[in-house]
C-alpha cells in the first residue's frame, strides 16, 4: 500500500527533489520534525540544504524571498496557521508583489492538529492567501496528490502555497498522476448533484456518494487547485445537475465554496456549503471527533446533497 500520510510524503518528496536539484532549500520554523522538512537535514550530504529559522515565520519568509532572489528554490515550512498567518505581510509585500519563486508549506492544516485547539488550527488560510494576487493555492486530496503537487511546485516559477494534512487516511487518487493546476478532477460520475471537495473532504464526499447510491446520483469532483481554478470546468460540471455542494475543512467564508460560487456567479445554479461555520476550531480527543463536532463528515455532505436534490 502506498504511503497514506501527506506530511510524510511531503518530506520524502523534498528529499527526492533535493537530490535532483541543488538549488532547492528547505526552511523550517522550529517545526521541522512535524512538517517533515527536517528529512532533508538527516539525508547524508544534504545537511546544509535545511535551514532552521526558529519560531520566527516572518523572518523565515523574508529569508525565503532573499534566497529566491539569489536563484534558489526555497520551501518554507511551518504549521498552516503560522506559515500563512504570522507572515502575511512578508508574503504579500516581499514575495507576491515581486512574484518571487517561494514555495510555502502549511502543515497540520485545517483542524488536523486536533489536540492543540484553536490556536493551532487553520480555518482561514485558504481565504487570506487566495486573495493575494500572484499566489497559487493548492489543497491535495491525499498523500499521492501531495507528491504530485510538490513536484509541480519545484519545477514551476512563482509563489505557491500547499496545505498539508497531519493525519494518515486512505489515498483516493492514483499514484504518479500528473497535477494540472486549475483543473478539477472527476473521481466519481453522477447525474443529480455535483460535490466539489478538497483535502480530506474528498474522501468524505466519496463516502457520502456511496451512502446515497440508489437514492441520489452524486458526482464527486476533487478540486486540488483552489487558485488558479478553471471557471469553465466548474460551470460545465455544474450545469447538467440540479445543483452543487462544496465540502472543505475550512471556513465557509472565502475558501473552496467561495471560489466555486464565484465561478458560478453568472449561472442560476443552487450551491450549498459544507465547511466550518463562522467560528474557530477546538481541542478534541481525535481527528474524527473534531470533524464530527464541526460538521465535516460524510453524513453532513449527504444531508447537503439531499437538500439540493430536493429543490
Amino acid at each position: 500500500m502506498a504511503e497514506r500520510n501527506q506530511r510524510t510524503v511531503f518530506g520524502q518528496t523534498l528529499v527526492e527533489l533535493c537530490r535532483e536539484n541543488k538549488d532547492i532549500v528547505v526552511l523550517d520554523a522550529d517545526l521541522g520534525g512535524s512538517t517533515m522538512g527536517k528529512m532533508v537535514e538527516i539525508e547524508p550530504g544534504m545537511e546544509e540544504r535545511h535551514i532552521e529559522m526558529g519560531i520566527a515565520e516572518a523572518n523565515m519568509l523574508s529569508t525565503a524571498g532573499g534566497l529566491a532572489r539569489a536563484g534558489k528554490i526555497p520551501f518554507a515550512c511551518s504549521f498552516a496557521v503560522f506559515s500563512a498567518g504570522r507572515a502575511y505581510d512578508q508574503i504579500r509585500q516581499s514575495i507576491a508583489i515581486g512574484k518571487l519563486n517561494v514555495k510555502i508549506c502549511g502543515s497540520s492544516a485545517g483542524c488536523s492538529d486536533f489536540g492543540d485547539g484553536a490556536t493551532h488550527q487553520s480555518v482561514d488560510d485558504i481565504a487570506y492567501l487566495r486573495v493575494i494576487p500572484n499566489m497559487n493555492v493548492f489543497v491535495p486530496a491525499d498523500a499521492n496528490e501531495t507528491a504530485a503537487i510538490v513536484k509541480y511546485m519545484a519545477s514551476h516559477e512563482g509563489p505557491m502555497y500547499i496545505r498539508v494534512n497531519r493525519n494518515p487516511y486512505d489515498n483516493v487518487t492514483p499514484e504518479n498522476a500528473e497535477f494540472v493546476p486549475g483543473e478539477p478532477k472527476v473521481l466519481r460520475e453522477g447525474t443529480d448533484v455535483t460535490v466539489f471537495a478538497c483535502g480530506v473532504m474528498v474522501t468524505k464526499a466519496l463516502e457520502a456518494a456511496e451512502k446515497l447510491e440508489g437514492k441520489v446520483s452524486v458526482r464527486v469532483v476533487n478540486v486540488p487547485s483552489i487558485k488558479p481554478l478553471n471557471r469553465e470546468s466548474i460551470v460545465k460540471l455544474s450545469k447538467d445537475v440540479k445543483g452543487v455542494v462544496t465540502a472543505e475543512e475550512h471556513s465557509i467564508i472565502g475558501g473552496l465554496g467561495g471560489a466555486v460560487a464565484e465561478a458560478l456567479r453568472l449561472e442560476r445554479i443552487p450551491v450549498e456549503f459544507v465547511g466550518i461555520e463562522d467560528r474557530f476550531g477546538s481541542s478534541a480527543h481525535s481527528y474524527d471527533d473534531i470533524l464530527n463536532y464541526l460538521g465535516l463528515t460524510a453524513d453532513h455532505i449527504a444531508e447537503a446533497v439531499e437538500k439540493i436534490n430536493s429543490l
